[in-house]
This record gives C-alpha cells, structure tokens and sequence, in this order.
C-alpha cells in the first residue's frame, strides 16, 4: 500500500504516529514490541519526532526491544553509525532499557560480526516466530535498501539471517538483514523522501522485476503487510497515485 503525503514533515509525522500504532498494538497482545530501524537521513526526523511528545507519552517503551535492519562497519561513535544517530536523536532520550537495544556490532570482522547478530536474534526469539513486528526500511538512489546493494551476493542468500557485505563503490563493509528474514516480519515500512528517489521509486514499484539491479523488489513479506510512506516529490514519477 502506498501512503502520500505532502512533504517531508507530513511523512515523518505519520512514521511517527504508525510506529506508535504498531508498538501499542504488539505490546498489547504480546507484551513485547521488535522492531529493525533503518538508516539514512529519511528516518531520522521520524526518531526525533518519537523523542518528544506527544509521540513519547504514547509509546510502551519498556516493552519495546530495538534492533537494526543494517549497519557501516565503522567505529561506534562515527558519524556514518546508523547506531550512534539513533541513539543520539532517540534512544538516548527516552525510557527504554539499555538491554533491550541491540546494536550490531561491528567491532569486529564483518563476518563474525553477522554470525553474532544472527546467533543474537535467535536467541531473541527462540520458540516463537522469527518475525519483527516493524521493519523501517529506506531506499537508496541506486534502488538498495537495508545494506542490500544492487549486484552483491547477499541478493541471492536464501538460509542466513544476517550477512555480512562489502560494497565496492563505497569501500566499505556492511553487515545487513537478508530479505528473507525482512520477509517474515509482520509489518514492513518504507519511507522515502524527496525528488532524488522519484526515480528508484518508481523503478522499484512500476519496472519490469529485476532485483540485481533494484533490490528494493526482494521486500515482499510472505504474511505481512508492506507499506510506502512517501512525499510528494519522491511520488513525483509514479503513475498509480495513492
């Protein structure tokens, strides 16, 4: 489904307010909420929108547990840390135990790095369901998302939750969720903004499939649902309007 707004501040406004929704609604039912965040600048004003009210005052924070869709091999405190940004502009700011915030950690190879991550949320969700209740997801330029970039092996990993990945054009390594763990969550959740994504969005949504080059098309949840939150100028090429 595909959900358009006018501007950036009306996306992240109902970011917000729908992980909100979405964590209530778990901790309710379940008592806890899981939930992968994404990076990238997209997301980050729907963080600083969760650190304050009225959004803050409605949120279980106790019963949420964070984890990460990907992250940049660097050091912890970085700039580039998808880590350090959501902890700078939410975590930080809000009630929620420091246990129950797992970053991945890139101190070491981005092999072992993954195998941990992975061991990490098996042991998150033992018996139950390897299923996030929210995946945040952005999209890049290029049609990537997550740490999954067009042409890489992780595209085609079908058993391993979590892999590590190096992406040539950057230099640098990544350790990523594979689609077929984003597949199984509940509720998965682009946002995308601005005229530079007009047209990866509309290649991912209404091009021929072909998820090597755009591997945004891998995010199909098998039984969950898939939402677009997008503005006006990333909606700008798409000819199915909300």
């Amino acid at each position: 489904m595909i959900w358009l707004y006018d501007d950036y501040a009306a996306l992240s406004n109902a970011a917000a307010g729908f992980f909100v929704q979405q964590a209530r609604q778990a901790a309710q039912t379940k008592g806890r909420f899981s939930v992968a965040l994404a990076d990238g600048r997209t997301a980050q004003r729907t963080y600083q929108l969760l650190a304050r009210p009225p959004y803050s005052d409605r949120t279980p924070w106790g019963q949420i547990h964070i984890f990460w869709g990907d992250e940049r091999c660097v050091l912890p405190d970085d700039p580039r840390s998808n880590a350090r940004m959501a902890r700078q502009v939410l975590l930080d700011q809000v009630p929620i135990p420091t246990s129950q915030i797992q970053p991945i950690p890139c101190s070491r190879s981005p092999q072992v790095a993954a195998e941990m991550y992975e061991g990490g949320l098996q042991a998150y969700f033992g018996d139950q369901p390897s299923r996030f209740d929210l995946v945040f997801l952005g999209l890049g330029e290029n049609g990537h998302t997550a740490s999954l970039f067009p042409g890489t092996p992780v595209l085609v990993e079908q058993e391993r939750w979590v892999a590590a990945v190096h992406v040539a054009e950057q230099d640098m390594d990544r350790v990523t969720l594979t689609a077929p763990l984003i597949n199984q969550a509940a509720v998965v959740a682009f946002l995308v903004s601005g005229a530079s994504k007009a047209g990866a969005l509309r290649e991912v949504l209404e091009g021929p499939e072909d998820s090597n080059r755009l591997p945004a098309q891998l995010i199909q949840p098998a039984d969950g649902e898939l939402h677009w939150l997008v503005d006006r100028e990333a909606a700008s090429l798409l000819t199915l309007k909300a």
